[in-house]
């Protein structure tokens, strides 16, 4: 399997503009979430890859060379909007999409059997799409994009409307696939799911890649924030900041009979946890001292909400924010990660 790579895409529609130099890369055998607001240009970069809508400028190619017709007929699509015909049967239509991309009857066949077994739709082969529940239709559409075995996997929203069972059997068909070398791209809004599934992630805005890189890559800050429980009420824990010169503290709950702080360090500083923990254990008995990273969910409102900045207005916010050391939009001391730009 190859790398599919998206290079500078442009694409206007009168005076707006819903991509601007978009540009990012899947790897073989890699899961990459592609997560943004509504509006934000995911749906648009995936048509361009898939050919439905061309790009103003910039470039997309799949083992280094451009994807054209022939090399779309390798990848698995999955449209937001079910791409169904709602009265046609199940096994019927599968068989049908396998035969536009090239597989012999028997082939086609013997997919559409595969498919509808593993995504549990097997007993729905013979019925109308139109009367299956919008899961199940979820599901088929599923095996509609995989039915011809593609060389890449391309999902908008693959996870809307499932249940928890079914999230799981889409779950593992992705990894399967991706363990199989099959580069695959989903865009979701459920950020706790491409938190668990996915090797990297790309958040969008206004167009624009403004984050990219594994989960651990996007979880790192500039300032490190420590959080610190001690198994005592109402104690007063903003003094073990000063054990660490330009540290910042900040009280958070921490439920009955414990109290609890987070400190923010200036920049990382060797042994300056190490000195917090003595700190704090001079104060009451420690039961809780761990580093506290941000979740996926608040970095997507930290990076949309200013992605429409430039980049000299990003660096001044970056250095603003270092020495005021002040608190991030939702109230937690977290501090600008690092490498998040592009």
């Amino acid at each position: 399997m190859g790398v599919l790579e998206l290079q500078n895409l442009n694409k206007s529609y009168g005076r707006i503009r819903a991509l601007k130099d978009m540009s990012f890369t899947v790897g073989s055998g890699e899961l990459f979430g592609f997560v943004g607001s509504n509006g934000a240009g995911k749906t648009t970069t995936m048509r361009i890859v898939l050919g439905v809508l061309a790009a103003d400028s910039g470039s997309v190619t799949y083992d280094g060379k451009p994807l054209d017709l022939d090399l779309r007929r390798r990848v698995g699509y999955m449209p937001e909007e079910r791409g169904l015909y709602p009265k046609m049967k199940v096994g019927d239509q599968l068989r049908f999409l396998a035969r536009l991309h090239g597989l012999s009857a028997a082939d086609a066949a013997s997919a559409t059997d595969r498919w509808t077994e593993r995504l549990g739709v097997a007993s729905r082969r013979g019925d109308d799409v139109e009367s299956l529940s919008l899961g199940n239709q979820q599901r088929v559409q599923l095996a509609a994009a995989l039915v011809h075995e593609p060389e890449v996997l391309v999902l908008d929203e693959p996870f809307s409307g499932l249940d928890p069972v079914a999230v799981d059997v889409m779950s593992d068909v992705l990894k399967e696939r991706a363990a199989a070398g099959v580069p695959v791209i989903f865009s979701s809004h459920q950020l706790d799911l491409v938190e668990r599934l996915c090797h990297r992630v790309g958040i969008v805005s206004a167009g624009s890649m403004v984050a990219i890189g594994t989960i651990d890559e996007l979880r790192t800050v500039d300032q490190p924030v420590w959080r610190i429980v001690v198994g005592a009420d109402n104690v007063d824990l903003a003094p073990v900041a000063s054990a660490v010169p330009g540290a910042v503290a900040e009280s958070v709950e921490a439920g009955a009979g414990k109290s609890a702080v987070q400190v923010m360090l200036p920049d990382e500083q060797p042994g300056a946890e190490q000195a917090l923990l003595s700190a704090a254990a001079g104060i009451g008995p420690v039961v809780e001292f761990g580093a506290v990273r941000p979740q996926l969910a608040d970095l997507f409102r930290d990076v949309v909400s200013d992605g429409g900045a430039s980049e000299d207005d990003r660096a001044k916010k970056r250095e603003e924010e270092k020495q005021a050391a002040g608190s991030r939009s939702r109230g937690g001391l977290f501090g600008r990660r690092k490498g998040a730009e592009r």
